[in-house]
């Protein structure tokens, strides 16, 4: 069991293998989490620095009842985290 699944309720991603949502030459993953009959906002921010892949794992205390809404919101906070930190979300 992951540590994430320890600290939220176990659950996992709604949407483990969905296709990324480019932007700003970063790819977003929607995963929201699981939890409880609700879905905690997450996604998986990657980008290529330098020849490698780095990642940064966005989690909220946010919570929609709709997997779907989940992930769209998802994929709008990790826009706004990009807009505001860009590549220092690897520092």
């Amino acid at each position: 069991m992951s540590i994430l699944s320890k600290l939220f309720g176990g659950g996992g991603s709604v949407k483990p293998d969905a296709e990324p949502v480019t932007y700003e030459d970063f790819r977003i993953f929607p995963e929201p989490i699981a939890d409880g009959g609700q879905h905690r906002i997450a996604a998986r921010i990657e980008k290529e620095v330098g020849g490698e892949t780095k990642t940064h794992h966005l989690i909220r205390a946010d919570t929609l009842g709709d997997p779907e809404a989940a992930a769209e919101a998802s994929v709008a906070k990790a826009k706004q985290l990009i807009d505001q930190q860009g590549e220092r979300l690897f520092d």
